[in-house]
């Protein structure tokens, strides 16, 4: 947790913006979020990670309305997280991630289909099979804490004869974050084992959902999600608020030199630095340009 002092501080300056712009958040936030909620949360997702104390208020503003608008809460059963990300053109931001969570919720409110994930570990026993006659079976084993050897997930379409099924190797993970990953070891994924689970339990998920029925609304929310995914995993997500109380995107120019990686200070392997000794991969930042071979989600 940060010091009482910095969570203050914090507070000050989020009232303060709070005070200065009431007129035009007030606008762009939903009905079931105050602005005097919206003060709270902030506050508390940031003394979780003082990182966010660095950020500028006003994107940690917008990426919290921007989350209420899709329907979620950060810091609410892994809906949705804010992350800070350290620009060196735009210095310290925050930036929105949907959680796997959220996009469960999206499909959830459909009402036409459930979807679900998981992780797979040593020792638990795991099963499954594609084709005409898709089946998955997952019986966990007593090591909840080791790392993660498949994510997967599965999608059930109401009145539907078979699921439509997703399996994911680790290696397969970790190879699609190598290809994507435009921002070198400063990806939310390469923080710890945790977050590395999450980002394959959700891009596990996201090949499902395409085939999942979704209303107009929830087919407009879940191409904002995804839209968050790519800038995020692109380097590229900046929300702002605008006069009219609209959270916009800023969109970065793609042609700009990209960022190098940063260097971590204390000479102890990190979870970047594992993956890639195991991969014999390199952490790469493509120019952000560049066509993709395939489709990211």
């Amino acid at each position: 947790m940060a010091p009482a002092n910095q969570i203050q501080l914090a507070r000050n300056n989020i009232v303060a913006l709070l005070e200065k712009s009431k007129a035009q958040i007030t606008m762009a936030l939903p009905k079931h979020l105050t602005a005097d909620r919206l003060c709270r949360i902030a506050v508390t997702e940031m003394s979780k990670n003082p990182k966010l104390f660095e950020c500028n208020p006003t994107s940690v503003l917008a990426s919290i309305i921007t989350s209420a608008q899709m329907g979620w809460e950060v810091g609410i059963d892994g809906q949705a997280y804010l992350v800070p990300y350290n620009d060196k053109k735009r210095g310290m931001i925050c930036q929105l991630i949907p959680g796997w969570k959220g996009y469960v919720d999206l499909i959830s409110r459909a009402g036409r289909s459930s979807v679900w994930t998981g992780a797979v570990r040593k020792g638990d026993e795991f099963d499954y099979s594609l084709g005409s006659s898709p089946k998955l079976e997952h019986r966990p084993g007593d090591d909840d804490n080791g790392n993660f050897t498949y994510a997967y997930a599965v999608g059930w379409v109401n009145g539907a004869q078979w699921p439509v099924i997703e399996v994911w190797s680790r290696a397969k993970v970790i190879n699609h974050l190598h290809k994507y990953n435009k921002v070198g070891d400063r990806h939310y994924a390469l923080a710890n084992e945790n977050n590395l689970e999450m980002y394959g339990r959700k891009v596990a998920l996201l090949q499902v959902m395409k085939y999942m029925p979704k209303s107009v609304e929830v087919r407009e929310q879940f191409g904002r999600a995804t839209d968050l995914d790519y800038r995020a995993e692109s380097g590229l997500q900046s929300l702002t608020l605008s006069n009219s109380g609209v959270v916009d995107v800023d969109y970065v120019d793609a042609s700009e030199p990209q960022d190098e990686p940063e260097q971590t200070q204390t000479g102890k392997p990190n979870l970047a630095d594992t993956v890639r000794q195991k991969t014999g991969q390199q952490t790469q930042t493509a120019p952000a340009d560049q066509p993709a071979e395939e489709e990211l989600f």
